[in-house]
């Protein structure tokens, strides 16, 4: 399944990189991101996750937000 989300709070591409790097080390997720506009693609290969535990783990990189799109 793949769903498209808005990234608030990049402003370059190593806050883009970051919110990718992170979005990846989760099992079961591939996602791309991009800074114009600021959105990540992101397939689930299992289950969705629930936005709230995404948020938690792209947080831990910076003052970014997911928003659905």
């Amino acid at each position: 399944m793949k769903k498209e989300f808005k990234i608030e709070g990049m402003s370059c591409n190593h806050c883009r990189k970051s919110v990718e790097n992170a979005l990846n080390s989760i099992v079961g997720v591939n996602a791309t991101v991009t800074l114009e506009p600021p959105v990540a693609m992101v397939e689930f290969s299992g289950e969705e996750l629930p936005i709230e535990k995404i948020q938690e783990i792209i947080s831990e990189e910076g003052d970014y937000k997911i928003l659905p799109k």
